[in-house]
């Protein structure tokens, strides 16, 4: 996931002044993208990790994800207020000390033994996550010259999934191998505990270097966003290439996570690899690496291919990949299903530009209703999480397979820019 970090951001200010000194700025909220993609990354692990801890049915193992990005819904819109209440620097101070909370909360969670507990910490832990994004996002694109952002925003991006690569093996060193060697599941669930704890950590040298920092006003901006709401008429629900994009985005952070959660559980089906979690949880790293490289790849070859194209055929692939998978057994079910990592690169930033094109004055608020879509990771992972239940890990996989075909078609189709008709 990870991690989905093209919420929309103001227009870039050419005026800046000291652009020259904020490469230190820039760095360090290089590092929030790091961390937040980390994180977000680190669920995958926790997943069969309580899963074997609590003994819990797939579905209710689920509610990890469903508690998490359940937060993104639920905090968004507040997450704006205070934003604007605060403002930006003080807002991603505010989200880092939410998360470092929520991180610290693990500790109580396994030493009372209590899933509801750790539901609760991954909540707290995903709403400072949230303020974080709706605060961090201007920065990147203010740092500096007008004419690079895009190259900053991707770097950034870069970093995001980076967190996500790293995390799997971090996981699996600190978690997955302690709770291996426990001897009840008592001393499996403590296994967290210190983790989380050093994670906090972090989370609260990074609040206080932000206290520190010195980052660019952005109230001229915010002055004129206000101007153009004054004078703005209608809304950017009339326009349906940004309703279906909102189903889009649903669909394929849904998708997305949806399949990260389940690779630890995939591979150590028989008839797969039958790789111990610990073992298991390392491919991760495959997945979510493949996101990132791709990226890079992607960014090249849509300067010569339209994006809905690229959006088609990445689509289709996964459609095709997933459907390997599902039919298939051992090493190449394993390698078909680490590719849709490759095929996810594009996708979150490619129906995001193309949700939001053509809004005019009403981008700003179809980015709010987009970033509202990530909601979708909450709930179609507790889908499959049901079907697993019932029907086996690996024929519950073709259900992503229907969000793919929803992206193929707005790739090819439903990204045309066009008003609904009153």
């Amino acid at each position: 996931m990870a991690t989905h970090s093209n919420s929309g951001t103001f227009n870039q200010v050419n005026d800046m002044p000291d652009n020259k000194n904020f490469a230190f700025a820039l760095t360090s909220l290089t590092s929030l993208f790091f961390m937040w993609g980390f994180i977000t990354c680190l669920n995958d692990i926790l997943i069969p990790h309580l899963k074997g801890v609590f003994d819990l049915s797939y579905s209710k193992a689920m509610l990890v994800q469903f508690c998490f990005f359940g937060a993104y819904f639920l905090f968004s819109l507040p997450a704006g207020a205070i934003v604007k209440k605060l403002g930006y620097q003080k807002g991603i101070v505010l989200g880092l000390l939410i998360a470092a909370i929520g991180c610290l909360f693990f500790y109580p969670a396994a030493s009372m033994h209590s899933y509801p507990v750790f539901l609760m910490a991954l909540f707290i832990l995903a709403s400072g996550i949230t303020l974080l994004q709706v605060s961090a996002n201007p920065y990147v694109s203010m740092l500096g010259d007008a004419k690079t952002a895009s190259s900053r925003l991707t770097m950034t991006q870069a970093f995001n999934a980076l967190g996500t690569t790293v995390a799997p093996f971090f996981g699996a060193f600190l978690i997955l191998n302690e709770a291996a060697d426990a001897l009840s599941p008592q001393t499996s669930a403590e296994s967290v505990q210190m983790p989380y704890v050093f994670l906090a950590a972090m989370l609260l040298v990074l609040a206080a270097v932000f206290a520190w920092l010195k980052l660019p006003n952005l109230s001229l901006v915010e002055e004129d966003a206000q101007k153009d709401e004054q004078e703005d008429s209608g809304s950017a629900w009339q326009y349906r290439h940004l309703v279906l994009g909102a189903v889009g985005i649903f669909v394929y952070v849904g998708a997305e996570v949806a399949i990260g959660s389940f690779l630890v559980s995939f591979f150590a089906e028989p008839s797969i690899a039958g790789l111990e979690e610990y073992q298991a949880a390392k491919y991760i790293a495959y997945y979510w690496g493949g996101a990132m490289v791709g990226r890079f790849i992607g960014a090249a070859v849509m300067q010569k291919v339209a994006a809905g194209k690229a959006l088609f055929f990445n689509a289709t692939l996964a459609v095709i990949l997933i459907l390997v998978a599902v039919f298939s057994s051992g090493t190449l079910a394993m390698v078909a299903i680490l590719l849709v990592g490759l095929c996810n690169s594009i996708m979150f930033p490619t129906i995001f530009s193309l949700a939001i094109q053509g809004l005019g004055k009403h981008t700003s608020q179809g980015s709010g209703i987009l970033c509202l879509a990530i909601v979708g990771g909450a709930i179609i992972p507790l889908f499959q999480g049901v079907l697993a239940d019932n029907i086996g890990v690996q024929p519950a996989f073709l259900l992503p397979i229907f969000c793919y075909f929803f992206i193929a078609y707005y790739g090819l189709s439903g990204s045309k820019v066009k008003a609904i008709a009153n």
